[in-house]
């Protein structure tokens, strides 16, 4: 299975940045945009690998772009690697991966990859507390971090164990296949019958010992809450708060769709305990909601990779990749925060989430109206580079059926 280079600049380009140490972006959805654009304003040449059609590859940011057959399998993404590396010569390039696959493909081969790239995905061995949700829980109950209630059901006689006095969700203890098969994060259950049916449903798709349990802390995007950083050494060098005021879908949301940078020294010490205890390095986003039965900020995912807003960052006042890009190439990194109040939406997704959410009366017209007053930053259009804005109003049909958006 080989490589199918798609060449979309001047093939010239690389060559006449011979010398420069550039980037390569596994995956150009707007995640992957936000990364091009990053490295690209600042002159780093930008190859984007992917397996999709993406709207990074018509960026004027982007250097090249590549079309690999696969990118779900860790053996294609390796191979892929590989090629584009000796077709292109991107000897010591950084690696951006955008997907947790990606990153678990890095993560295990992290050694061997190290050759040929700069890897910043850390060792199998941090990684894994946030590939598995299992070892994401149970690291976070040892070291006092609140998570919601889990169970660990093996079959269908485990589920007595699960307190039903309130609804609970299945989720995956590992997302890649199910995300994919269902395009949902998660199900909502609200009696026996129903979980029954679910854990099935889900263990189907995922098999044994992968299904998770979970109390359902009340709440929409707007109580969920993250602390995203550049981590090393046991410290962050760079930081910022948000709070995730839409979500899609709203009641389970797979990707923010609005979201503002806060103040929130409460999520500060907890993460940096995780983070340590894991040996982390490099970017990541913790993931908490806020139960108001408790008060607690309680730990719901991690994400070891740049993560779908942290454009947003840019705006605030902090560049979390090109932060990433200059430790990896041996540059000094100023310890950074992001300012509150500012404000990212990807309107592709908020759009159509908003119209369900007014049609459900949770969301009022107004309200909705003054919120776009105040964005600061949208998460592909740009006058600035405005080709991957209309390419993505092209691609939604493909973007919903391909992945629901």
């Amino acid at each position: 299975m080989g490589v199918r280079p798609s060449v979309t600049k001047d093939p010239r380009t690389l060559a006449g940045q011979a010398g420069l140490t550039g980037a390569v972006v596994i995956g150009g959805d707007y995640q992957g945009l936000g990364i091009v654009r990053s490295l690209g304003r600042q002159g780093v040449p930008v190859v984007v690998l992917d397996d999709e059609l993406s709207i990074a590859r018509v960026s004027r940011f982007s250097t090249r772009t590549v079309r690999a057959p696969s990118l779900r399998d860790e053996a294609a993404t390796l191979e892929a690697l590989d090629a584009v590396r000796r077709t292109l010569g991107l000897e010591g390039w950084v690696l951006y991966p955008t997907r947790e696959e990606t990153v678990a493909a890095l993560a295990r081969n992290r050694a061997d990859l190290a050759g040929s790239f700069r890897v910043p995905t850390p060792a199998w061995e941090s990684v894994r507390y946030a590939w598995d949700k299992r070892a994401t829980y149970r690291l976070a109950q040892e070291l006092g971090i609140p998570t919601p209630r889990c169970w660990f059901p093996s079959d269908e006689g485990d589920l007595r164990d699960v307190d039903l006095r309130g609804p609970v969700i299945i989720k995956p203890a590992i997302k890649e296949h199910f995300i994919y098969e269902t395009h949902a994060k998660a199900w909502r259950a609200d009696s026996e019958q129903e979980l029954r049916r679910l854990f099935a449903r889900a263990r189907s798709i995922v098999g044994d010992d992968e299904v998770i349990v979970q109390e359902l802390i009340p709440g929409n995007g707007s109580q969920q809450f993250s602390y995203c950083a550049l981590f090393k050494d046991g410290a962050a060098l760079a930081g910022m708060t948000v709070q995730r005021r839409r979500q899609h879908p709203s009641d389970f949301g797979r990707a923010s769709t609005f979201v503002e940078t806060v103040e929130l020294p409460a999520l500060h010490e907890p993460s940096i305990r995780f983070l340590q205890a894991i040996g982390y390095y490099g970017l990541v986003e913790l993931e908490y909601k806020l139960d108001q039965g408790d008060g607690q900020y309680k730990l719901l995912d991690v994400n070891a990779r740049t993560w779908g807003y942290h454009s947003i960052g840019q705006a605030a006042g902090v560049d979390f990749a090109h932060l990433l890009y200059q430790d990896q190439v041996g540059q000094e990194v100023a310890e950074a925060r992001t300012r509150p109040g500012v404000r990212w939406i990807r309107l592709a997704t908020d759009i159509p989430n908003a119209l369900v959410d007014l049609k459900a009366g949770r969301l009022r017209p107004g309200e909705y109206l003054r919120s776009l007053r105040g964005v600061h930053t949208e998460a592909v259009f740009t006058m600035r580079d405005p080709l991957p804005g209309l390419y993505e109003l092209a691609l939604l049909p493909y973007l919903f059926f391909k992945r629901g958006l």
